[in-house]
Order: C-alpha cells, then sequence, then structure tokens
C-alpha cells in the first residue's frame, strides 16, 4: 500500500519511515510538513494511507482532512492523548502515540489489512442496480430497486435517498454506503453525495476544471476537481 507521511516534525518524520522500512506492506511515497503541502501531495499522489500528526503550524490534521474531496486511511500520529476520541469520530483506523512503538504499529498495520481484505470481501457482493433494498424512516416503508434511487446525500449522521418523489433518510453512512454499491453505476461525486450514473441528463463544465452533472428531473450535482477526473476517466475509451 502506497502511504504518506504528515508531521511537522522532521525527525519525527524520519524516525516514523525508519520504522516502516520493515514492513513490507508499505511504501512510503511523499512526506509532509503542513497541511498545505499534505493536501497537494494527497490530491497528486492518491495514497492509500496516510500517517498524520494532529498539531501542526497552520490547519490541524482534522482540519486537513475537512478540506479533502476523498480521504485516504488515516492513523493517527501524535504526542498527545486527549485527541483519541475526537480522531475516531474522522473514522481513523489507529491512533499511535509518540513515540511510536514498533509493536503498535504493526497492529495499526494490521488493521488497515483488515479493512482491505474486509473491502475486497464486500466487492464480491456489490449491490447492483437491479438489487432491491428495504427502506424505512419513521412509520413509512418501501421496497424500493436501487436502479430508481438517482442520488444518495449526506444529512447530518444519516444518508438520504432520492427516488420517485420520495427522499427518505437511513442510518448509514455515505462512506459505507460507497463500500456497498457497485462503483459501475454509484458515483462519488463529492463528500456528500453519490449519484446513480443512469439518471444522468447532461454535463457541463464547471470552476477550475470542474465538472457540474444535471440529474434527470434537473438536480445538479457538483463533481470535485479530483473526481471529475476520475469521472471523465471511468466514462471514457
Amino acid at each position: 500500500m502506497k502511504a504518506l507521511v504528515i508531521d511537522d516534525s522532521r525527525l519525527a518524520r524520519n524516525e516514523l519511515k525508519r520504522l516502516l522500512k520493515d514492513f513490507d506492506q508499505v511504501e512510503v511515497i511523499g512526506e509532509a510538513a503542513d497541511a498545505v503541502e499534505a493536501k497537494a501531495l494527497i490530491e497528486d499522489k492518491r495514497p492509500d494511507l496516510i500517517f498524520l500528526d494532529i498539531q501542526m503550524p497552520g490547519k490541524n490534521g482534522f482540519e486537513l482532512l475537512e478540506d479533502l474531496d476523498e480521504v485516504p486511511d488515516v492513523i493517527f500520529t501524535t504526542a498527545y492523548d486527549e485527541y483519541a476520541i475526537k480522531a475516531f469520530e474522522y473514522n481513523a483506523l489507529d491512533y499511535l502515540q509518540k513515540p511510536i512503538q514498533k509493536d503498535r504499529l504493526a497492529g495499526a498495520l494490521n488493521k488497515v489489512n483488515d479493512k482491505n481484505e474486509l473491502e475486497a470481501k464486500n466487492a464480491e457482493n456489490y449491490m447492483t442496480e437491479n438489487h432491491q433494498v428495504f427502506v424505512k424512516d419513521g412509520e413509512k416503508c418501501w421496497f424500493v430497486t436501487l436502479s430508481k434511487v438517482r442520488l444518495f446525500e449526506v444529512d447530518g449522521n444519516y444518508t438520504k435517498l432520492y427516488f420517485d418523489e420520495h427522499k427518505p433518510m437511513i442510518p448509514r453512512t455515505l462512506n459505507y454506503l460507497e463500500t456497498r454499491l457497485d462503483p459501475k453505476t454509484f458515483f462519488r461525486a463529492n463528500r456528500q453525495q453519490i449519484i446513480n450514473l443512469k439518471w444522468v441528463e447532461r454535463i457541463e463544465p464547471w470552476f477550475s476544471g470542474s465538472i457540474k452533472i444535471y440529474m434527470k428531473g434537473d438536480i445538479g450535482v457538483d463533481v470535485s476537481r479530483r473526481q471529475t477526473q476520475r469521472f471523465k476517466e471511468l466514462m471514457s475509451f
């Protein structure tokens, strides 16, 4: 797996890179000393995993994650323990306190491997447009074919489904749904929305090289710059 090391301390970066040399499954492809540099590297190199310090000059590690359109797997590395609960609110796979011990690093990497194996298993069982799902929102229930769902959208801690004239909410995160839905049909347009490609009506150029997709029914979806490139790759010969 390709990894980036993000820490404002050069000594901390070098020590972590030294430890990682003993783990053949990890390839360190870059490092950054602050959030601005890290964001550019993440968008350019698309790592599978980042080792992320929390306290850095300028934006901290949490603020960096909020700036990303798509977040890689995250292992936080920090000299402090008071951020642990908040770290897992950001779906971190682990939280390593400095100085990092080799056995704790091995345990964190095992969690990454376990997650990757689970995702690979889930990929064999993607829910396609032909699947039917049971949806319950309050007192209302539906048994809906996924081909009818044109949009999935974040709404607080829930995800809103758009089908027919209905917009029920389900207690699932968009990240979870992305692992379950067939990517040939369902595309992650940005941090807030997954669209059904079969419902795309037209596409227009948008800001800074991005695109805007209009769904049938004239729902406009802004596609992030990074996902614009993925969309072009997915839909081109």
